[in-house]
């Protein structure tokens, strides 16, 4: 929309919202600003008119009751107005624990990118007469600060529904690899952030720390490239993957191979079968799932049974792919 449009049409419900009676288009042209004036020409009458009939029925598509009536019997046309009641939104009640979520969401915004819409919403929430608590301690306290760089264009990819491309670094590996995303958004567990999405070099639903993203991450393609699932559970994927207990993972691994897993394990010596029986500790079970697939026949785990089944899917998904190609 045109800014001179904009502008004309806040002032024509501006005026309207300021009288109860019916006012007529005739009144409306000569004291709204941006209207065609009347200079007694057919041509000025016919701008005003049509431009008129396009500005009632902007209003109204956007929701706006402009209504069309007379004051009073003795009116001989009609005129407009916009019943206060009608447009104003309903008062705003929040409990306390809503009351209290709102002054976390304040705490939290501290990037310079959402700073200025927090302080709106409530500047906006104290005009209501909502009482915001900014310093009442819940149970949660996710921050964002400058240790996690990639927040912001992370979050502006998901928002964006935007490709992201970042390199991203686990615990066990010594140089970061490069991902690629459908972000699907941003969500704190733990005290940490994640990203969640679909990763498209592994078609699967994956989420990713922020924290171990080196660099910053990049956006490709246009807006709107993709829809995430209608019934997507970000906290539940994070909470699938991400445990907040430590996990404790025994594995059998061929002598001389998984050197890069020896490194992070603990050793328990031999098996029965000769193998060398490694204790793994881990946080991210899913990660650790993806890490043991990657040994392929070398590692086996004995334990436990959910962690063996992990693996499994991910060879099996493996193997399908492959024999696809």
């Amino acid at each position: 929309m045109a800014a001179k449009r904009a502008e004309r049409l806040v002032n024509l419900v501006i005026a309207l919202l300021g009288t109860r009676q019916y006012v007529t288009a005739a009144r409306i042209r000569a004291t709204v600003p941006g209207y065609e004036p009347d200079d007694g020409t057919a041509r000025a009458d016919e701008a005003f008119k049509r431009m008129f009939e396009r500005d009632k029925a902007e209003l109204r598509e956007m929701g706006v009751p402009l209504e069309t009536g007379r004051t009073s019997a003795f009116d001989t046309e009609d005129g407009y107005r916009i019943a206060r009641a009608d447009y104003e939104l309903p008062e705003i009640t929040l409990t306390g624990e809503e009351a209290a979520a709102v002054g976390l969401a304040l705490r939290l915004w501290e990037s310079a990118q959402l700073a200025g819409a927090a302080h709106s919403a409530l500047v906006k929430l104290k005009a209501a007469g909502i009482d915001v608590d900014t310093s009442r301690s819940i149970p949660l306290q996710p921050r964002l600060d400058a240790g996690e760089p990639a927040f912001e264009p992370a979050y502006a990819a998901a928002r964006d529904r935007r490709l992201l491309e970042f390199d991203y670094r686990r615990p066990e590996d010594d140089d970061p690899a490069r991902r690629h995303v459908q972000p699907w958004g941003v969500v704190a567990w733990h005290g940490r952030w994640y990203l969640v999405g679909l990763d498209l070099d592994r078609q699967a639903p994956r989420q990713f720390r922020l924290s171990r993203v080196v660099g910053t991450p990049t956006v490709s393609g246009p807006p709107n490239a993709f829809q995430p699932p209608a019934d997507v559970d970000l906290a539940g994927i994070v909470a699938g993957q991400v445990s907040g207990e430590e996990q404790l993972v025994i594995v059998r691994a061929r002598p001389g191979t998984a050197v890069g897993l020896r490194r992070q394990a603990v050793p328990l010596g031999p098996s029965d079968d000769g193998d060398d029986l490694l204790e793994l500790k881990t946080t991210e079970p899913a990660a650790l799932a993806d890490l043991l697939a990657a040994y392929g026949p070398d590692v086996v785990v004995e334990s436990p049974t959910a962690m063996r089944q992990a693996v499994i899917e991910r060879l099996t998904r493996l193997a399908a792919m492959g024999s696809a190609a």
